[in-house]
C-alpha cells in the first residue's frame, strides 16, 4: 500500500509540473503576421518576441527571447510556442523618409492556436 501511495504521489506532482509549463517553446501554438507602418507592409523589419508579457518590456532589444526577420512581403512568423503571454516588437528604418520605425503588440495564445496577428510600428 505505501508503494502505491509513493507512485500515486510521484505521478501527481509529475503531472502538476507538466501542467504548469510557462510561455516559450515546446508547444503547439503560433504567431504569424505582417510588419505594417500605417496600412504599407514593411519587408526585412526585424521581430522580437518577450515571453511571458504582454505589456511593453521596453525597446532594449537583449531583453526579448528570440527574433526573426521578416521577409520581402513582410511576413513574419513564431512556431512551437506555449499557450500564454507574449509581446511582439518590431524595428525596422524607413529609407525614405530616414527614420527608424519601432512598435508593438501584446498577445495571449491558446493552447493550439495559429494566430493572426499584425505587428504596427511607427516614427
Amino acid at each position: 500500500m505505501k508503494i502505491l501511495s509513493k507512485v500515486i504521489l510521484v505521478a501527481g506532482i509529475g503531472i502538476l509540473f507538466a501542467s504548469c509549463r510557462k510561455e516559450g517553446l515546446g508547444g503547439r501554438a503560433s504567431v504569424s503576421g505582417f510588419v505594417k507602418h500605417h496600412a504599407m507592409v514593411v519587408p526585412h523589419a526585424v521581430v522580437y518576441i518577450k515571453y511571458g508579457a504582454t505589456e511593453f518590456p521596453g525597446e532594449e532589444v537583449a531583453i526579448y527571447d528570440a527574433s526573426t526577420v521578416a521577409d520581402a512581403n513582410a511576413k513574419y512568423e513564431f512556431t512551437n510556442l506555449q499557450k500564454g503571454d507574449y509581446y511582439l516588437y518590431a524595428t525596422a528604418f524607413d529609407t525614405l523618409n530616414m527614420q527608424s520605425l519601432n512598435g508593438g503588440i501584446g498577445i495571449v495564445l491558446k493552447k493550439t492556436e495559429a494566430k493572426i496577428t499584425d505587428v504596427p510600428i511607427s516614427e
